[in-house]
């Protein structure tokens, strides 16, 4: 049986994620408040994060920056523009 949540970043019910994607108390509050799409929508926005500000993972500044981004972007909160890139939803 499919798992639905209202997601919060696509404002409606939706499809959610089988098992937490992210550790720790955000990667619960992911969970239980985005939906599949959403979350496979950041995973792309996250790729180009990486490559636009040329971000290392093995950086613990680069990591705390992609987690705020995530957790601003996945609730409506303040992010970081990437340059020439315009969303379909614009």
């Amino acid at each position: 049986m499919t798992r639905t949540v209202h997601c919060q970043k696509l404002g409606r019910e939706s499809e959610g994620l089988d098992q937490p994607s992210y550790p720790g108390e955000l990667g619960q509050r992911i969970y239980d408040n985005i939906s599949k799409q959403a979350w496979q929508d950041w995973l792309a926005h996250q790729t180009m994060l990486i490559n636009e500000k040329r971000l290392k993972l093995f950086r613990p500044d680069d990591r705390k920056f992609l987690e705020k981004e995530m957790e601003a972007w996945l609730f409506g909160g303040e992010t970081t523009g990437i340059e020439g890139f315009t969303p379909k939803d614009a």
